[in-house]
């Protein structure tokens, strides 16, 4: 091969990073709005299903029967989505990233029913890989018809970090998330400059969400850690080390729990099923339990000494169980969000069996354990571990526990359906057209 074959592509020049920032600025703002509609819209029928709905029969939408009710009708409602909707809501979710190839726009409107009703419904799935691919798609579509001046993946980076900082409400997490994937830009230049357009589009969407009343993060107002502690790097370790193993249990029923509830083969039945599972376990766990988790942490952290150890791990077995149920039975979400909610859990515990360890380190060593074992990016998993408890002073500590962590998850599988997993399956699943 020669050189020239194998050379990179040239930088943009400063002209070219300055025009295209003005569509990176669009894209941004364009995203955060896109997710504060979908929010909105399940907030509205949030409202119908949990308050309004039950207020007319006199009871509590926390009653576990209309807990079981509502989760069963949701995964009817999105069974008939995925059966019937052009382009059945997209790909399966537990095949798919958080940052995946652009869709189709007739799949656009299946899909963006599909995450409304999940999020509503109190399905243990967050918005982050549907709300991606609906702005990727959506991005694409629109710099084709108006300028073809940025290529694809540009563009479609622009999209997801755009999404991304809205999400977190941050730009550094698009940042970091994208430090690894700079390298499949389509442009040469340094880091920075592959960087540079993904970046803008992350600022104006985590602006956009800022002023639209947004945040990621927690309650949580306990004492900051303080100065770094030797020790507290030992027994930090355990617990984010403890809490990463656990969530591998997650990721090995995940393909098992994939097989069993697409062996049923048809989207209707296989995600009532998924609804019918949910809602018994929502009867267990109770509400807490319920919807992507962010809310339910705050919940947790404003008054974390209200919950004793069994409550704890009750919420935590059942979580745990309700993001494999729903990631598998073909609902349509992320699974960052709930990682979150399980390491929340799983910090919480750890203070309890190690007093020793102030509780915001070991909140956000179990945050970062879940995440990293959920998410496989460890960034990512620092980031988030550092704002839930909202104390930059366990940063330092998470820069060094992170690593051991790491050794736990590296050689073992992610928790994604692959097409070798599809493979094993029966032969008519793996070519199956829907769900």
């Amino acid at each position: 091969m020669t050189a020239e074959a194998t050379a990179p592509p040239p930088a943009l020049s400063i002209r070219q990073l300055l025009l295209l920032s003005i569509p990176a600025l669009l894209i941004g703002v364009i995203s955060a709005l896109a997710l504060a509609f979908v929010n909105w819209l399940a907030g509205l029928l949030h409202d119908v299903l949990w308050t309004n709905a039950p207020g007319a029969f006199g009871i509590s939408g926390n009653t576990p029967w209309w807990i079981f009710t509502v989760l069963t009708a949701t995964g009817i409602a999105v069974g008939l989505v995925v059966w019937l909707m052009p382009g059945h809501a997209g790909p399966d979710s537990a095949t798919t990233e958080l940052v995946s190839a652009p869709l189709k726009l007739t799949v656009l409107p299946g899909l963006l029913l599909a995450i409304v009703l999940s999020l509503a419904g109190g399905v243990s799935l967050g918005p982050e890989n549907p709300i991606v691919a609906i702005n990727v798609a959506l991005a694409v579509a629109l710099a084709g018809r108006i300028a073809k001046a940025a290529p694809t993946p540009i563009i479609a980076a622009m999209a997801a970090s755009g999404t991304i900082g809205a999400l977190f409400g941050t730009p550094v997490a698009a940042a970091l998330v994208f430090t690894g994937m700079a390298a499949g830009f389509k442009m040469g230049g340094s880091l920075w400059d592959r960087l540079f357009l993904p970046l803008v589009s992350a600022g104006a969407g985590s602006v956009t969400t800022y002023l639209l009343g947004g945040a990621f993060g927690a309650a949580y107002s306990g004492t900051p850690y303080g100065a770094p502690q030797p020790f507290d790097l030992l027994t930090g370790s355990l617990v984010a080390c403890a809490s990463a193993a656990f969530g591998l249990i997650a990721v090995y029923l995940f393909p098992l729990a994939h097989r069993l509830f697409h062996a049923l083969r048809h989207p209707l039945v296989y995600i009532t099923a998924g609804g019918v599972v949910l809602g018994l376990l929502g009867m267990l766990g109770g509400p807490l339990t319920l919807f992507k988790g962010l809310e339910q942490s705050d919940e947790l952290l404003k008054n974390p000494s209200a919950y004793s150890t069994g409550q704890l791990t009750l919420f935590l077995v059942v979580k745990t169980l309700a993001l494999v149920v729903a990631a598998s039975a073909g609902f349509r979400g992320g699974r960052i969000f709930p990682a979150v909610f399980i390491g929340v859990v799983a910090g919480l515990l750890g203070h309890a069996l190690i007093p020793g360890l102030p509780m915001s380190l070991a909140i956000a060593c179990g945050v970062l354990g879940v995440v990293l074992t959920i998410s496989r990016d460890g960034w990512i998993a620092i980031f988030v571990g550092v704002a839930m408890v909202g104390d930059v002073t366990v940063l330092p500590m998470l820069c060094i526990i992170v690593l051991p962590t790491w050794l736990v998850v590296t050689k073992t599988r992610e928790m994604l359906i692959t097409p070798a997993d599809l493979a094993k399956e029966k032969p008519g699943m793996a070519r199956a057209k829907v769900g």
